[in-house]
């Protein structure tokens, strides 16, 4: 009977891109599995970590397209661990931080699966603490929101009072809809003029830090071509990020240009 029993779904957390912000528990899982079934956030230097013995199975998703439904995801994780195959579902971020990391673990206990979480450093935190930019500040913010900005549409989710004076509200997935959350968030009462920090490609090499106002975000999106992974931060403490103001930059462009517009080549300015 024990040779039948089935092997453990371990669900590793590989966080946001560094591979030294992995646990210690992540590591030896990933050097020891024989099965990998990762997302496509993944860094390549994670999955480098893997021992020559392990197959590697990419159910990478992409807005709107996905290589493999979550059912099939869920169904290849339970037909490994059936098999006698210890499988590390290897999940960027936290597996349960919009990771559907709960819908796994639930399609584990229902095939008569072990499984194990192995949390890690979330996409918020990791991103945040590579800007230096503090989620919450004694003088800014007692309270911290996640949302995504894409699950079920925006029109179906309440943000009502998660914005504003003494909050912080971090928006997964928000990158194609910038423009439409910004217009959101103003029409809840949110100030256009409250601080906005856009963290691409968090704790990465190519990791960019920009800043501006709610007002401009959707335009500043458009303007940077800001491309996921990209976490967008409103609230005061964006203010303290490490993080290029792009709105400074765009209103010293427009400055230039408008000053070059107006002065004849003596350098009289023009009436």
């Amino acid at each position: 009977m024990a040779d039948n029993a089935p092997a453990t779904v371990h669900l590793v957390g590989a966080g946001p891109g560094d591979p030294e912000l992995l646990t210690i528990k992540a590591v030896r899982l990933i050097r020891d599995a024989r099965v990998i079934v990762h997302d496509g956030l993944v860094s390549d230097e994670i999955l480098a970590l893997a021992g020559p013995q392990a197959e590697l199975i990419s159910v990478a998703k992409q807005r709107s397209r996905h290589s493999m439904p979550q059912d099939a995801i869920n169904a290849l994780l339970v037909r490994c661990a059936l098999a006698g195959e210890p499988v590390v579902r290897l999940k960027g971020g936290d597996p349960f931080i919009f990771g559907r990391g709960g819908e796994e673990v639930d399609a584990c206990r229902a095939a008569g699966v072990p499984v194990e979480v192995v949390p890690g450093i979330s996409a918020a935190i990791g991103s945040a603490a590579a800007a230096q930019l503090p989620l919450t500040h004694r003088e800014a913010s007692s309270a911290v929101t996640f949302v995504a900005g894409q699950c079920k549409g925006l029109s179906d989710q309440d943000w009502s009072g998660l914005a504003g004076k003494g909050r912080t509200l971090v928006i997964y997935m928000g990158v194609a809809t910038a423009a439409d959350i910004a217009d959101k968030l103003i029409a809840d009462g949110v100030s256009p003029a409250i601080p906005v920090a856009v963290l691409e490609n968090g704790t990465r090499a190519d990791m960019r830090s920009l800043r501006t106002l709610l007002a401009d975000l959707g335009d500043m999106v458009a303007r940077e071509k800001v491309v996921s992974p990209a976490l967008i931060v409103v609230g005061d403490v964006a203010a303290h990020a490490l993080a290029r103001d792009v709105l400074v930059a765009c209103r010293d462009a427009a400055g230039t240009m408008e000053g070059a517009a107006t002065t004849a080549p003596d350098g009289k300015r023009v009436e």
